[in-house]
């Protein structure tokens, strides 16, 4: 994994998903919540470098 950016923080709404997936039936195990949780945060992390250059191109200047 050496190149891939660092997951973001978690999200209330990944924290909802991740105590839901848990608690209500059928729960996922553990390994398969985890191995989403850190694709999910990751993928955000990528998305969120991308936006946020190509939206201060969009701003007019000054």
């Amino acid at each position: 994994m050496t190149g891939e950016p660092h997951p973001i923080s978690l999200t209330v709404p990944e924290i909802r998903h991740l105590l839901t997936a848990v608690f209500a039936p059928p729960a996922a195990t553990a390994a398969r919540l985890l191995h989403w949780s850190i694709w999910r945060r990751r993928h955000q992390a990528t998305a969120r470098r991308s936006h946020y250059p190509r939206r201060s191109l969009d701003e007019p200047a000054g």
